[in-house]
């Protein structure tokens, strides 16, 4: 078979191209002038160098203690908006496009807690607005919510490279943050959405399809709030045969809302 001439990509090949660049973490451009990879591929002779002492354990890890120190400086919402885009400490930040800091309303007494944002969400500055978040939004309808109702955020505010989770390191950075989101907003009911979120504010192991369905009481400072744990829309749209574990569980969210009325 005849090897294929170089030419021009069209419109519609260009932009599948970078949509999967896009997908794959590549967000930048990293200099202007070509590099031949080939040639820089080959091995060069390297100087003995003396082998520099493994770091302990502690000191590769972040330290929480200044995201507690800021987020306890908040007395609102628009303060800890304001700490947390000025904070630097975080290297998700760094390849994030902004901060997501949450949707919907403040004075709500329903709060849902995502994983991390994806690239709809990197670009807009807003929780659950890509696939997930329209299928988010038919959920809530179905049981007569919407975003008016509820407030949503994420363990993690910016948005992980290639759409990864979050590693424990980086959500035990952040905690502080939603901890004090969860302070200030106060909700009366919560909900964790998937896997990710179930886990840390519950601290546990346990997988989302064994937690899910179930009411828990979680604590948060002097802020105690009855926590259910649901099956996130994003897995939703990878196995919608769960569906039907998902209204089971907005079943129970909208007869604990009626209850609590």
């Amino acid at each position: 078979m005849a090897m294929q001439q170089d030419r021009p990509l069209t419109d519609a090949e260009a932009m599948a191209v970078l949509e999967w660049y896009r997908a794959a973490g590549v967000d930048v451009a990293v200099g202007e002038t070509p590099v031949d990879r080939f040639a820089a591929s080959i091995p060069k002779p390297r100087p003995q160098v003396a082998s520099a002492p493994a770091l302990p354990e502690a000191a590769l890890k972040s330290d929480p203690s200044e995201t507690r120190a800021l987020a306890a400086a908040a007395s609102s919402l628009d303060d800890l908006r304001s700490a947390m885009a000025a904070y630097d400490g975080c290297g998700l930040k760094a390849r994030a496009t902004q901060l997501c800091f949450a949707d919907g309303n403040p004075a709500a007494d329903i709060m849902l807690v995502g994983e991390a944002p994806g690239s709809e969400e990197d670009l807009q500055g807003k929780p659950f607005v890509g696939r997930a978040g329209q299928l988010l939004d038919r959920m809530l309808r179905a049981i007569g919510l919407d975003r008016t109702r509820v407030f949503i955020v994420n363990t993690v505010p910016w948005r992980p490279p290639g759409n990864r989770e979050p590693s424990p390191d980086e959500m035990a950075l952040c905690r502080p943050f939603l901890e004090r989101q969860i302070e200030l907003v106060s909700p009366r009911l919560m909900v964790a959405l998937g896997n990710v979120p179930s886990k840390a504010l519950f601290g546990t192991t346990t997988g989302i399809m064994r937690m899910r369905g179930q009411w828990k009481t979680l604590t948060v400072g002097g802020h105690t709030v009855p926590t259910l744990a649901m099956l996130h829309p994003a897995y939703l749209l990878r196995q919608p045969g769960s569906k039907a574990l998902a209204w089971r569980d907005l079943l129970a969210l909208r007869q604990k809302i009626e209850a609590d009325a």
